[in-house]
């Protein structure tokens, strides 16, 4: 006969399990959906964003992967310009608003403007999170965070590897 821990053990797990079955069936990618119905000004093919983009760079961008922390050499770019999106050279991050969070990714405190880069809620790791992907081709950049700097105590934690750095 089971024991009461052993019913308790039993009922956290399945209660585990039955709690991320949502989030595990929106687990495909939520970019390659978006673009594919249209949402987005720049479009293409998964076969042609496969030749444009590298392997890591495809990973980030389009299965909204992360890249490992303190692999960009972005994170520690420090002269002015802007950060641009590797799929469709969009200016999403300007030097201005870009600091060190000692996170390992290139942090910013906003986005360069408005447009820029847009937002969707992601549940890929259980809870609730920012997703922040580039406004005119959909690819993913990273998180937005509620532990920056003033003024917008955000902090925009992007992938190196989805931008590449415009000097000025």
């Amino acid at each position: 006969m089971p024991t009461t821990k052993t019913n308790r053990r039993s009922f956290l797990a399945t209660s585990g399990i039955v709690a991320v079955l949502p989030f595990l069936s929106g687990c495909g990618s939520e970019v390659q959906a978006r673009t594919a119905s249209g949402d987005f000004r720049i479009t293409r093919s998964e076969a042609e964003w496969r030749r444009k983009l590298t392997r890591s760079e495809y990973y980030v961008m389009r299965d909204a992967g992360t890249e490992r922390a303190y692999s960009s050499a972005l994170d520690r770019e420090e002269r002015k310009g802007n950060f641009v999106c590797k799929g469709c050279n969009n200016k999403v991050y300007s030097s201005a608003h870009k600091y060190d969070s000692g996170t390992g990714w290139p942090s910013f405190w906003q986005a360069i403007d408005r447009g820029a880069v847009g937002t969707s809620v992601d549940f890929k790791i259980g809870f609730p999170r920012t997703e922040v992907h580039c406004a005119d081709c959909g690819s993913h950049l990273g998180h937005i965070f509620g532990d920056g700097p003033e003024p917008t105590g955000k902090r925009h934690c992007i992938n190196g590897v989805a931008m590449k750095f415009v000097p000025a």
